[in-house]
């Protein structure tokens, strides 16, 4: 296949897959700074729990 059908190809394939796309809907970034500090602390919980100590 000759190189400039080959990147025509490409370009076409290009516009379609973008054209496919939906815009993604804006993030609540409430939504992720209550759910980031949820996992902070559920962390921070399970590192503080004393546990067995494991023998080797």
């Amino acid at each position: 296949m000759h190189p400039d059908i080959h990147l025509a190809l490409h370009h076409a394939r290009t516009a379609e897959l973008r054209a496919e796309t939906a815009p993604r809907p804006a993030h609540r970034p409430e939504l992720r700074t209550r759910l980031g500090w949820a996992l902070i602390e559920v962390g921070l919980k399970l590192a503080a729990r004393p546990g067995p100590i494991a023998a080797h």
